[in-house]
């Protein structure tokens, strides 16, 4: 089973590529711009301490950035999984260029990520991929953070964030947080890896999706390939935004129960259930609330 099969994508991306009002914001390192994948995309760059594009195409924060854009903007039949190549995306760089991997993904203070977030939904996103994690903390920085995960709950806007891996259990403030989607990496059979972090608050408003040998585009031109909840993070932020392309007038709160919450009975543990983006859409097109915003929807394009 393919990584759109087992989380029931493929019926969702053959019925849309994403509308470019729908508008994802991806908190991570910079981004080639130069790759063919990437040409007439619908990409805009955010000013920040970090430069949006890469000048050291080798450096870790390149890689990454350029591989989680690919998972979401490159277009279809590029290699990359490509998901909602039609929808508009805001570039926000949280790393430097010269901070380098240690095996778990890209780390920032949580001062930082808190004017990410502020910034990119005051650029107009209504969806953040968030695949890096918390370094050094603070109890300002931590204020500040929390403040600003609630500012995107006023805004309605989904914050979809890995859950780490470190392979530990429990949580922190931005996978604990009420709205925030954590998600998990899974296998093949979609188990969760081993490296994952799992805990309460993740296993209760979290998602896994596939976060093993996932292909994408390389900030040098290949295509690379890696896993981790990082990798798995893109799976749901691309699927809410093609639930929210063709259901365009729901509200965050209907989409993010669509998405985590319309599937079976969700049971008290420590790991998240996995994504069923087919299901989130049937839900929608059923339910009386989604079904008036599709039709809405419709006699509008």
């Amino acid at each position: 089973m393919d990584h759109f099969e087992l989380v029931g994508l493929t019926r969702l991306m053959e019925r849309t590529e994403g509308w470019p009002e729908t508008v994802i914001a991806v908190i991570d390192g910079p981004l080639v711009r130069g790759q063919p994948a990437f040409s007439g995309q619908r990409i805009r760059e955010i000013e920040s301490s970090s430069p949006a594009a890469c000048r050291y195409t080798n450096s870790f924060a390149c890689t990454h950035g350029t591989f989680i854009m690919g998972m979401l903007a490159a277009k279809r039949g590029s290699g990359a999984p490509a998901i909602c190549p039609g929808c508009t995306f805001l570039v926000r760089p949280i790393f430097s260029e010269l901070s380098g991997g240690n095996g778990e993904g890209p780390s920032a203070p949580p001062e930082e990520l808190a004017a990410a977030i502020i910034d990119t939904i005051n650029a107009g996103a209504r969806i953040i991929n968030l695949s890096a994690a918390l370094g050094q903390s603070s109890s300002r920085g931590e204020v500040q953070l929390t403040e600003a995960l609630d500012y995107a709950v006023k805004r309605g806007v989904i914050i979809v964030a890995a859950a780490g891996n470190q392979g530990t259990v429990g949580s922190s403030i931005i996978t604990r947080h009420r709205f925030v989607i954590p998600v998990v990496a899974s296998d093949s059979s979609g188990r969760p890896v081993a490296q994952s972090n799992l805990g309460s608050s993740i296993g209760r408003q979290g998602l896994s999706a596939p976060g093993e040998n996932i292909t994408s585009l390389g900030a040098q031109g290949a295509l690379e390939t890696f896993g981790g909840t990082s990798a798995a993070a893109p799976f749901v932020t691309g699927a809410i935004a093609l639930l929210w392309s063709e259901f365009p007038f729901a509200s965050a709160t209907i989409i993010k129960w669509a998405i985590a919450g319309a599937g079976p009975q969700r049971r008290r543990t420590i790991a998240p259930p996995l994504l069923d983006a087919w299901a989130a859409y049937q839900a929608l097109a059923s339910d009386r609330h989604g079904r008036r915003h599709y039709e809405r929807k419709q006699s509008e394009y």
